[in-house]
């Protein structure tokens, strides 16, 4: 039975770390190019992104995910995501992406903002271009001050991979679930589902010292 359980497990915790990669591949750009917006000199840009970053932030990750997977099926003749596992987890990425690259955003326009402005303006003094100027001064030092925040939201986007479950998305709290619900031939067994919290625990200690030392790494900033 325990070998039954591992394995259903490992393939729920295949399922969220795949979400897990997938959304911050498509998050951590998207919050730079948003965190842009945020700061634009063109007013209507500005105001619309921000608008956009406080319904985001504003509403519970799990409506959001309601709303992206079933919403467009009523629209449209079709559900666009398609059927089956495929299409929960497509829609479930784009929630998760949009959501996520929000957040990021502001942790990003927090840290582009909070280097002095006179050391652009220096960079501008010695002929250097807007584009230089980012990239060589103020990029370095945004990494070493979002670095902290940052790694407490991915701390959190592992947790939260759990709500793809109320679209029926197979991760890892729906496998441990199934064997409480009458799944691989076993009822009743609620201890699976607490194991879960064993592999959340391992995965977010591995982020943890992996973050200290890209800490330590760019501790030369202080």
């Amino acid at each position: 039975m325990f070998i039954t359980v591992v394995n259903a497990l490992n393939e729920g915790f295949l399922q969220t770390l795949e979400l897990f990669a997938v959304t911050l591949v498509g998050a951590l750009p998207l919050g730079l190019i948003i965190s842009f917006g945020s700061m634009s000199r063109f007013s209507p840009l500005r105001w619309l992104t921000r608008t956009v970053v406080w319904i985001i932030r504003g509403t519970p990750l799990m409506l959001q995910l309601i709303i992206i997977y079933y919403i467009p099926g009523y629209i449209m003749s079709a559900n666009p995501w398609g059927s089956g596992g495929s299409g929960r987890f497509i829609a479930s990425a784009v929630a998760f992406i949009i959501n996520y690259a929000c957040y990021f955003s502001e942790i990003f326009r927090g840290g582009i903002q909070g280097v002095p402005v006179g050391q652009q303006e220096a960079g501008l003094v010695l002929g250097m271009s807007r584009g230089q100027i980012f990239f060589r001064v103020t990029l370095l030092q945004m990494i070493k001050r979002v670095i902290p925040p940052m790694s407490n939201e991915i701390i959190t986007l592992v947790k939260d991979t759990s709500i793809a479950r109320i679209i029926s998305m197979q991760e890892l709290i729906w496998a441990g679930y199934a064997f409480l619900k009458g799944s691989h031939g076993y009822s009743g067994l609620i201890w699976p589902l607490f194991f879960t919290g064993v592999y959340y625990l391992l995965f977010v200690g591995i982020l943890t010292l992996l973050f200290g030392y890209v800490e330590r790494r760019l501790s030369y900033f202080r």
